[in-house]
């Protein structure tokens, strides 16, 4: 394993040269049945908060039966505001990777190499020993056996236990932190780290949204597939579905083309991030190539990603997934919980990297049960509705700070802008 893994150690940049032209086929918005006057308010929206400097510069694109209908970039690429913003613009993700380290897994369990249920230390026999945290403190904790094994799914639908969310006070998330997984040099180090931690609660019993478990799905699939896990994604996703941008690495030819990061200072108005909070944009965002957050992408090549999984697996000649694995990643996971929902809503629950949407009416926004998507952190967004055959992103680079003075999120009004835009 070691003797493969270090084969593929060869950085895995996006040394693929990017596609000319727009990402999927354009075709006239009322011929998707939308209509171009409503549909012209999504562009009206966005364009009017860049005007504001609420946000640099944004990248609209809009899919409706496979076909292109909206595909715009706002504002500027750079915060000195003399570079527009191209539409192959290149982003940080952060957490719409998970998407994507979730299909990896289905790509090994459609391959038989695993199953979801399977125990985590059957592919990292550290995690055999893992026990529970039953009190004491920090520096001498009571553990106990768990009453069941981590899995593969609770990895994918944020159940395992892991003490990284609450109150960094309590013991359990002191031991949590001293061990310093941000700073592990790769996947292997990563897990063996975690492997000894106590958890903060039984595997299967909360939903807990965090990181932690996606970046140990990722060294599964490098214990499966031999090879590093930037170099599966590269081989099985990148390359076939012709994602010439997606990547853990932006090689220097194109990282003119990555925006820059911004957040909101004192005042109220956009600024640079502090030193030290970003890494040079184009650079690997962790030490460890990170599943949860790591990846770099463009609207184009994610809405390619996003119309394969609509498509049930497929796109353009190009077989990924089966329909009824796609089926299986966007049902809700969280049914054995009461309510089956996720922490940040109670009218979504949570596939295998991503919301689905349970309750339209609770939810109190435009969209149709059975609605997957997920956001990263620095103010990407994406959404994939089978029952309307729509793919819709919303890419900008921006980080909040929590604080009053921060601009409104657009997500909720965008996707409302775009969902009354459908006539038939």
């Amino acid at each position: 394993m070691r003797t493969l893994l270090s084969v593929a150690a060869l950085a895995v940049s996006c040394a693929m040269p990017a596609l000319a032209g727009t990402p999927l086929p354009y075709m006239p918005p009322a011929s998707q049945g939308i209509s171009p006057d409503r549909l012209h308010r999504v562009d009206t929206f966005v364009e009017q908060a860049i005007q504001r400097n609420d946000y640099l510069g944004a990248v609209v694109l809009v899919l409706r039966n496979g076909k292109v209908v909206d595909f715009n970039a706002y504002g500027h690429r750079d915060l000195a505001r003399s570079e527009p913003l191209q539409r192959d613009a290149i982003f940080r993700i952060r957490s719409m990777t998970k998407t994507i380290t979730a299909a990896a897994i289905l790509i090994l369990m459609e391959e038989g190499k695993l199953v979801l249920d399977d125990p985590v230390s059957k592919y990292i026999p550290e995690f055999a020993d893992t026990r529970v945290f039953a009190g004491g403190s920090a520096e001498v904790p009571e553990t106990r056996p768990p009453t069941r094994p981590i899995t593969i799914r609770q990895l994918l639908t944020h159940t395992p236990g892991f003490a990284s969310y609450g109150d960094r006070s309590l013991p359990v998330n002191r031991i949590f932190d001293a061990a310093d997984l941000e700073s592990s040099p790769d996947l292997d180090t990563f897990v063996k780290r975690l492997a000894r931690l106590p958890l903060a609660h039984e595997p299967g019993d909360e939903f807990h949204y965090d990181g932690t478990a996606t970046v140990v799905a990722g060294r599964i699939v490098e214990v499966l597939s031999g090879m590093r896990f930037d170099a599966f994604l590269h081989k099985r996703l990148f390359r076939p579905l012709q994602m010439p941008d997606t990547c853990f690495v932006v090689p220097p030819s194109k990282r003119a083309r990555v925006v820059d990061m911004t957040t909101t200072d004192a005042s109220g108005r956009l600024s640079a991030t502090a030193p030290g909070t970003v890494v040079e944009g184009g650079a690997r965002q962790n030490p460890y190539i990170s599943g949860a957050g790591g990846l770099y992408s463009t609207a184009g090549d994610y809405a390619r990603f996003a119309q394969m999984l609509l498509n049930g697996g497929r796109l353009d000649g190009v077989q990924i997934l089966g329909r009824k694995s796609v089926e299986m990643m966007m049902s809700n996971h969280l049914t054995h919980l009461n309510p089956p929902v996720h922490e940040y809503s109670p009218a979504e629950g949570f596939g295998l990297g991503g919301a689905v949407v349970l309750d339209v009416a609770r939810r109190g926004r435009l969209g149709s049960v059975g609605q997957f998507g997920w956001s990263g952190s620095a103010s990407t967004y994406y959404t994939i509705d089978p029952k309307e055959k729509l793919v819709a992103l919303l890419m900008m680079q921006h980080l909040p700070q929590g604080l009053g003075n921060d601009p409104v999120k657009l997500n909720v009004k965008f996707f409302n802008l775009v969902y009354q835009s459908l006539i038939k």
